[in-house]
């Protein structure tokens, strides 16, 4: 009996190669090559929530002075601005993004459910990144954003998507505070939303697979690295200098990566866009004359729509989508 399982062993041992994140096991275990190794390349898959009932919990009548908008201390919530927008133009902005994305050939996929005060879900960036091989679940930082994790944990596997990490014990970190610089190199940025232990968690998964992790430190009280930078094409970023410190925007130079920054005709948001292929950017309107002529002169293809009613909730174009699958560039 032992021979016979002496033998079973050596014909049909452990086989560790090829690799997990490689196109030939993703395909055989997983049905499909998931994941980002990059901030550009064609989006072929991208996570969204369309903004539902639980929107209706924010009520007027629950006003904040100190805050200057609306919101209930007991129940944990509160609204990023003065203005409580129209609902239905808050929707229908929301999806003419889904409808761009869809005619660039990019496929929308829903979370299936959120939580009955979940506000800020239709911000699907910051409950998940991708990377090579599946995606890694953050831990949100604020108690307005908990419970988030399990909605598109649960998404995530209802889609097939490899889980590779999901962040636990202490660490917070949210995906607006992530970004592929290339496929070697990723950026991570410390704020109120970002802790050491979040950093350590996400460097543990990343250098495993090759990837080093420059951590930075957001201004002030700025949160998101997406409100400073996004990439809009292999080696051109957009920047709003003002947020970023400088010895990272001379690592960016360093790395071969030209920094578009805005100015002060710019309307800051339009950091806040999306690359939906190398060079083709979709973003918000209020983009200046000045830069435009500037990413014009790269080959830059703009896509500009209205995302104002968004905005007033505390997220932009970037925000609202969380890409699970993007061709290599590389």
């Amino acid at each position: 009996m032992t021979s016979i399982y002496n033998q079973t062993i050596k014909l049909f041992g452990s086989q560790p190669e090829p690799g997990f994140e490689t196109r030939a096991q993703q395909e055989a275990v997983w049905g499909r090559h998931w994941g980002c190794d990059n901030d550009v390349g064609q989006i072929r898959l991208c996570l969204m929530h369309r903004p539902g009932d639980e929107m209706n919990i924010i009520d007027p009548a629950r006003r904040i002075e100190e805050i200057g908008s609306y919101g209930d201390l007991e129940q944990g919530w509160y609204f990023q601005s003065d203005v409580i927008p129209d609902w239905d133009e808050f929707r229908a902005q929301h999806d003419s993004l889904v409808q761009v994305l869809r005619s660039e050939g990019v496929e929308v996929v829903f979370l299936d459910s959120v939580e009955a005060d979940g506000i800020k879900s239709v911000y699907t960036r910051d409950s998940s990144i991708a990377i090579k091989g599946g995606a890694l679940v953050t831990r949100l930082a604020r108690s307005i954003r908990r419970g988030e994790e399990a909605h598109v944990s649960k998404t995530l596997a209802s889609l097939g998507m490899p889980i590779l990490r999901t962040l636990h014990g202490t660490a917070l970190m949210e995906g607006g505070s992530f970004a592929w610089l290339n496929s070697k190199t990723a950026a991570i940025a410390r704020s109120i939303c970002v802790n050491d232990e979040g950093c350590d968690q996400v460097e543990q998964v990343l250098n495993a697979q090759g990837v080093e992790l420059l951590r930075i430190d957001m201004t002030g009280y700025d949160i998101h690295i997406d409100g400073a930078l996004t990439m809009i094409d292999v080696d051109v970023a957009i920047v709003d200098p003002d947020l970023l410190p400088y010895s990272f925007l001379r690592k960016l130079g360093e790395l071969g990566i030209r920094s578009i920054e805005i100015n002060e005709n710019d309307d800051p948001w339009i950091v806040n866009c999306l690359a939906v292929s190398p060079g083709r950017v979709v973003m918000p309107r209020g983009i200046s004359a000045k830069t435009s002529t500037t990413l014009e002169k790269l080959n830059m293809e703009l896509i500009e729509i209205d995302y104002e009613k968004l905005q007033l909730n505390g997220g932009g174009i970037h925000c609202s989508t969380c890409p699970l699958i993007r061709d290599s560039v590389d």
